[in-house]
């Protein structure tokens, strides 16, 4: 499988995603933003499309950020869903996922940054690609914002300061507002960059400090996204399989 990467700045990363493309022998190719590198033209050069986050909003304009083109990362999101390419949207991604799709990004009624469990909808429970989730499930938080929901999403996942943590947006469409793929570089990464939020860390209910961040344990979330990452790209090998028959 060819699976593509877009990475919006230096200090994100694909975390637990990387290991993962790459134990499996997947051919990765990557778009990095940050050096105005173009997304692709089209759809028709990979399998899988994954859209990393970053500190803008699906309503920066060039103006604002002159590397990120939204209406250029929405547009390869829409050709991709045509063609029936898994997308997959964290964060930003997520974002990016609705707004391609018609329906807008909300401010979430939390900030949340940090490790913090979220818990699956009655939907979620009988989705067969979660089975393995547990529930509730702590997994790593970094936002402010949250996907906005067409008529055909489903939520599968929820947090106390976050109504829409896991989207369903079509057969091979989910957005994660959740970052699962967080590993312990990342985070230092991300700490790196955060410290205006971090700072004033008691004055939100779901902000750690970077002192509280560092000491969690993130392998078992990482394990658990990669067996939904399997899940979802066996599923999808089998429908693509089945057309061709």
């Amino acid at each position: 499988m060819h699976v593509h990467f877009i990475i919006h700045e230096s200090f994100e990363s694909a975390g637990a995603y990387l290991p993962w493309a790459e134990t499996r022998g997947h051919h990765i190719t990557w778009t990095r933003v940050y050096d105005s590198e173009p997304v692709p033209a089209n759809a028709d050069g990979f399998d899988m499309l994954v859209v990393f986050g970053g500190p803008q909003s699906p309503r920066t304009t060039l103006a604002e950020c002159p590397y990120f083109d939204s209406k250029a990362e929405q547009h390869l999101i829409n050709q991709a869903i045509s063609a029936g390419r898994i997308v997959v949207g964290i964060c930003l991604g997520s974002q990016l996922i609705g707004e391609a799709l018609g329906a807008s990004v909300c401010q979430s009624p939390e900030k949340e940054i940090g490790h913090y469990p979220i818990t699956l909808t009655e939907a979620g429970k009988q989705h067969p690609l979660l089975a393995h989730f547990g529930s509730p499930l702590t997994v790593g938080h970094w936002h402010n914002d949250m996907p906005g929901l067409t008529d055909q999403a489903t939520v599968l996942a929820t947090s106390v300061g976050c109504p829409r943590q896991i989207v369903q947006y079509g057969n091979f469409v989910y957005g994660f507002q959740c970052h699962m793929e967080l590993t312990p570089e990342v985070v230092e990464r991300l700490i790196a960059h955060s410290e205006a939020d971090l700072s004033r860390a008691a004055q939100y209910r779901f902000v750690e400090t970077a002192e509280a961040l560092r000491a969690h344990d993130y392998r078992e979330m990482n394990d658990i996204l990669c067996q939904f990452l399997d899940k979802l790209t066996a599923y999808y090998q089998d429908a693509t399989q089945a057309l061709r028959h």
